[in-house]
């Protein structure tokens, strides 16, 4: 299990990650065809406690989209289904997902923890830890795993959260500037279902 700090965040077991996984893809698909959610009902208690997710997708290795709540604010499993179907259809940054797309596509869940807001960027831990930046109106969040799998160190971590957030590279060290970590429990296809 990859698991950005090194211990369970959530907690969750290899049945109820199955399950979110392959309600992810259920989700997109049901989507495409009928414009709505699939009818599910979750395994387990934990699946309906509230946390912050994010859903990414992966196409040949390359990102296909990536949307998700921070924080809590549904029980996870329909958190997973509303991140599943933004991810696939209203990421701006790519066109929506087309059927004969799903083959293709690699899906990975992100489980937050709560945030920590931060004083000191020394608490930071590279591929512990994912980054908020936030000024005024602008704000911007790396998740744990960006990272480690683009060999950032801390300050470019910063920096490019800031770029995320449309704020100057530099914007970290404004007393302004506020910063909140978090941890995450993220899982993906190929190490739980084998694919």
């Amino acid at each position: 299990m990859r698991n950005s700090s090194g211990e369970p965040i959530v907690g969750l077991n290899k049945e109820e990650k199955a399950y979110l996984l392959k309600l992810v893809r259920q989700t997109i698909l049901t989507y495409l065809e009928k414009q709505e959610y699939p009818a599910t009902e979750p395994i387990s208690d934990k699946l309906k406690e509230e946390f912050g997710v994010f859903v990414t997708l992966h196409k040949h290795g390359q990102l296909r989209g990536c949307i998700g709540y921070v924080e809590g604010i549904k029980p996870l499993y329909q958190a997973v289904m509303d991140m599943a179907r933004s991810a696939a259809f209203s990421d701006p940054r790519f066109p929506p997902v087309k059927l004969e797309e799903m083959k293709d596509l690699e899906i990975e869940i992100s489980v937050l923890s709560p945030l920590k807001k931060i004083k000191d960027v020394n608490e930071i831990q590279v591929g512990k830890h994912g980054i908020i930046i936030q000024k005024g109106f602008q704000r911007g969040l790396l998740l744990p795993q960006v990272a480690t799998e683009w060999h950032w160190n801390r300050e470019e971590f910063l920096r490019q959260t800031c770029f995320k957030a449309g704020l100057p590279a530099e914007a970290w060290k404004d007393p302004g500037t506020e910063i909140m970590i978090f941890s995450a429990e993220i899982f993906n296809e190929k190490e739980i279902l084998g694919h």
